[in-house]
């Protein structure tokens, strides 16, 4: 096929392997939550810098995982609730998390804020 087609990867946890292995770009779930960290691991890889690219893609990993499952939707717009302060209302069918669904994102979410990287380190 040549260069007639570009692949891109729509899966985060696989944000980092897959531009590694050809992917040209990245549908990414948790953008709007963490836009630094989503482009500065991808311009890391343009770069090859794997290692420093790596660093933060360990950080970013379990949060990652958050836009994976079949409540990828709800666990998205919790996540940008708790980062950005917007809404985390759903469309129907689909319903908010309660309960220990919803705790469970929450200490994903508020480990990766004390934890979050110093992103000038990458110089971004």
């Amino acid at each position: 096929m040549g260069d007639r087609y570009q692949l891109l990867t729509g899966v985060d946890d696989l944000a980092l392997e897959s531009p590694v292995l050809g992917c040209h770009g990245w549908i990414a779930g948790l953008v709007v939550a963490f836009p630094k960290e989503t482009v500065a691991i991808y311009k890391l890889v343009q770069q090859d810098r794997i290692k420093e690219a790596m660093e933060i893609y360990r950080w970013f990993l379990p949060l990652l995982h958050l836009d994976i499952g079949p409540k990828f939707v709800q666990n998205i717009k919790l996540c940008e609730a708790i980062v950005r302060g917007t809404s985390p209302v759903v469309r129907q069918p689909r319903l908010e998390l309660v309960g220990d669904e919803e705790k469970a994102i929450r200490a994903v979410v508020e480990q990766g804020l004390k934890t979050r990287p110093d992103l000038a380190k990458y110089g971004f």
